[in-house]
């Protein structure tokens, strides 16, 4: 209770930006044990990014990105899917052509690339190890759409803010890290977030 009197006297410094699945299963302040005013949350359908336009139309996530980034002045980003997400398995399945579903048909091309990769690399036996596939294939395309943003890009090359691609396994609750270098996804050894 006094920590949340203090953030409101005092405003929010997150340190943290995290882009997660709205996904109810997926919570970032139980997975992390973080408490108020640390992590600034944006949670959309499938943990997508979209890439920067710049126009006058109605940008949700790439608002709250920027605010994170350009007022809040986060120092990491944290882009984290996770295992049985339905926005990638959807991508495998026709969306009804019906204004009901139009929002979610046109938000799901931005999954639309991770889908080619699985596809191309054919990196799985099974249907659902194509889905796991798809989800880290997501993830590593997501972090290329992060870096479209003028002021991330500028940043990071600058290293002034750290990216972080994460994919939590919601059956066991690890995290796998995404390492670029190497394209490969390892076991979190220890994330500490430092108030």
């Amino acid at each position: 209770m006094l920590k949340l009197k203090r953030l409101v006297k005092e405003g929010q410094k997150p340190e943290v930006l995290f882009i997660g699945c709205s996904d109810s299963r997926v919570t970032p302040d139980l997975m992390l044990g973080t408490k108020p005013g640390d992590m600034f949350i944006l949670r959309n359908v499938g943990n997508f990014i979209p890439p920067y336009k710049h126009d006058e139309d109605f940008h949700g996530s790439a608002a709250a990105i920027q605010f994170a980034v350009s007022v809040l002045k986060v120092k990491h980003i944290i882009v984290c899917g996770h295992s049985h997400c339905g926005a990638c398995k959807s991508l495998y399945h026709d969306i009804p052509d019906d204004e009901s579903y139009i929002h979610i048909k046109t938000w799901l091309k931005l999954g639309a690339q991770a889908k080619e990769r699985t596809l191309r690399n054919k990196r799985f036996n099974t249907e659902e190890e194509m889905y796991r596939v798809t989800e880290r294939n997501s993830i590593r395309h997501q972090l290329d759409n992060l870096m479209t943003y003028p002021e991330i890009n500028k940043l990071s090359n600058e290293d002034k803010i750290s990216i972080h691609g994460w994919y939590y396994d919601i059956e066991n609750g690890n995290i796998y890290v995404y390492n670029k270098e190497n394209d490969q996804f390892k076991p979190i050894e220890e994330w500490k977030y430092n108030a």
